[in-house]
């Protein structure tokens, strides 16, 4: 079975650019993934079951906006209920992330890595086919498992609309 392509979805730099894997949308049930911790043991998203899972999706730390988004949501996690995960994944090396949040003081938030099978980028329809990295999105998932808040960013280079992420973290059903 082929995975769905979704050409055109975003613009890196105004240039279209085609996504791997289906869109998803608020009211979906979450789909499994596998990523790498920083030393090296497999995640997934039953590691944080009945938690509240913010998951700020970036191309790679070590670019501006990526690191502007990263070292954001690693402020306001220290503001959210401890019922709540922040998970940043991304297609950099676990030996990359672990060396970006320590030169960032980072520590609030889980640095987690695609890059072995894309099994995060497929499932949730964020894998730029043309470059194999993460385009550029937020996830927010219930403790039931259902995503309560999507954010695609049209154009990769753009950040993300923060406060529309905290508020859908504030929400009754989030929490």
């Amino acid at each position: 079975m082929s995975e769905a392509e979704r050409k055109g979805a975003v613009t890196f730099k105004g240039n279209p650019l085609t996504l791997i894997g289906q869109e998803l949308k608020a009211g979906d049930k979450a789909p499994a993934f596998r990523v790498l911790a920083k030393d090296l043991s497999e995640v997934t998203l039953e590691n944080s079951k009945g938690k509240t899972r913010l998951i700020s999706v970036v191309p790679s730390l070590d670019t501006p906006v990526c690191e502007l988004q990263t070292q954001r949501f690693n402020e306001e996690a220290s503001k959210l209920p401890a019922n709540v995960a922040v998970l940043t994944i991304s297609m950099d090396l676990p030996f990359a992330q672990t060396r970006f949040c320590s030169a960032n003081k980072a520590d609030k938030i889980t640095a987690l890595s695609d890059h072995r099978e894309a099994s995060f980028g497929k499932a949730y329809g964020v894998l730029i086919k043309e470059l194999r990295l993460l385009t550029r999105a937020i996830f927010v998932i219930g403790p039931d498992d259902k995503i309560q808040y999507v954010e695609y960013v049209k154009e990769v280079t753009q950040h993300p609309d923060y406060d529309r992420t905290l508020q859908a973290l504030k929400a009754p059903s989030a929490v």
